[in-house]
């Protein structure tokens, strides 16, 4: 087996696992979240989503001009492995992070948000030169918030971005703006039980840490299928795991 057989494998069973029929667990969270969120006034809801609107432009403006522009690589191999240890030093990074502002209590902790969704941005952009994307580009910018509501949204929503992801190339066009809404609810209603416990005294630098830690690991996997099945489909190598 070649590698980009193995991709293809990979890509197979990374793909059944995002499609895979959602838990009881994550059934009954989602409805206890949609609950809790129908109770939130609508006011409330449009601060929110127009705060980490505002948030996220920042950190995706912040990132195009604090990222290296990296050598590409002449393989998908060789991309992959500079991935990999790009993932794992961002990992790092998140889990000091997250360390540091649960050990400060309820003020840092909230800090925390804010500074996380910074690394991740950074990170992603870096993975999008990697694999030899120009994120000057504003549909490479929008590509990444895709990326972003893959890793981090809920069952339907997540199936509804993965087949944005595959016919990147034919949309791409029609895709000129983010539901700022649907973005900030899901990212919220994904992140916000772990992210509670963080704010807890005694527990926060142990939670803090262990949390960012995964959730960048768990962003690092989507992106990096993301930009393979992205590289293979624009080499015409589209096989039967996308039908």
């Amino acid at each position: 087996m070649n590698y980009e057989e193995k991709v293809h494998e990979d890509l197979y069973h990374w793909r059944r696992k995002l499609t895979a029929k959602p838990s009881m667990v994550n059934r009954l969270s989602k409805q206890v979240q949609t609950k809790v969120n129908e109770k939130i006034p609508a006011k409330i809801h449009d601060i929110i989503t127009e705060s980490i609107k505002k948030m996220v432009q920042a950190t995706l403006i912040g990132s195009e001009y604090t990222t290296k522009v990296k050598e590409v690589q002449d393989s998908l191999e060789k991309k992959d492995q500079l991935v990999e240890q790009t993932i794992n030093t961002y990992k790092r990074t998140a889990a000091v992070e997250g360390a540091g502002t649960g050990a400060g209590g309820i003020l840092l902790g909230i800090a925390d948000f804010p500074l996380l969704l910074s690394i991740k941005m950074k990170f992603l952009f870096e993975v999008a030169s990697i694999y030899g994307y120009d994120t000057k580009k504003y549909e490479e910018r929008i590509f990444i918030l895709y990326i972003f509501q893959l890793a981090f949204s809920g069952d339907k929503h997540r199936i509804e971005t993965l087949k944005v992801i595959e016919e990147w190339e034919q949309r791409k066009e029609e895709l000129v703006e983010i539901d700022w809404q649907v973005f900030q609810q899901e990212y919220r209603d994904y992140i916000d039980l772990i992210k509670m416990l963080q704010l807890v005294p005694g527990l926060g630098a142990i939670v803090g840490a262990y949390a960012n830690y995964n959730l960048l690991d768990h962003l690092g996997s989507t992106a990096m299928n993301c930009y393979r099945l992205r590289t293979l489909n624009s080499q015409n190598h589209k096989k039967d795991f996308l039908q």
